[in-house]
């Protein structure tokens, strides 16, 4: 199991489709996920300590789990079938751990509300996970490339004659 954060919520300026955007705690890796209007909605109002005035369908999840007793330890998003995530909630009730199956999109919201750690399977990740490009790779330049540029532009700093800045000419 790969430990993430939520990164962010984003909308397709396209499509209206929002995806919740998972990074590695200790990794380089992200994970996109596709979810729906309203789930986007009720992690972000979660994450960003908003008010509500009646409780939402994640916070009655909370408050069902919290009168009955159980503890959700934390969410893990195990499986890619296709294009669905499919995820679980690991909870314990009356000292057995129990696991329930959940949509990826509500184990997230569920998690955020009950701040718990959410995970990733590793097969899942290494499947799907992107690494974000570099400047350097989304203007298509190379490695040596970016040396050869940083290299010229050293030169350059090295020619200046800082000793003489902000004297008249």
């Amino acid at each position: 199991m790969i430990r993430v954060e939520i990164d962010s919520i984003r909308v397709s300026l396209t499509s209206q489709q929002r995806v919740v955007v998972l990074r590695e705690v200790e990794g380089d890796r992200y994970l996109p996920i596709w979810i729906g209007p309203f789930e986007a909605e009720a992690i972000t109002i979660e994450l960003q300590g908003l008010p509500r005035e009646r409780p939402w369908t994640h916070d009655l999840m909370k408050s069902i789990l919290d009168e009955l007793g159980a503890t959700v330890s934390h969410v893990i998003v195990n499986d890619l079938r296709g294009e669905i995530y499919y995820a679980r909630l690991v909870m314990e009730l009356n000292g057995v751990e129990k696991e329930v199956d959940s949509r990826s999109s509500d184990a997230i919201a569920l998690a955020v509300r009950m701040r718990v750690p959410i995970y990733v399977a590793e097969k899942v990740i290494d499947e799907v996970g992107i690494l974000p490009e570099s400047e350097n790779t989304q203007a298509g330049l190379s490695d040596t490339e970016e040396a050869e540029n940083l290299a010229v532009f050293r030169d350059f700093l090295n020619s200046l004659d800082i000793d003489d800045a902000g004297k008249d000419q």
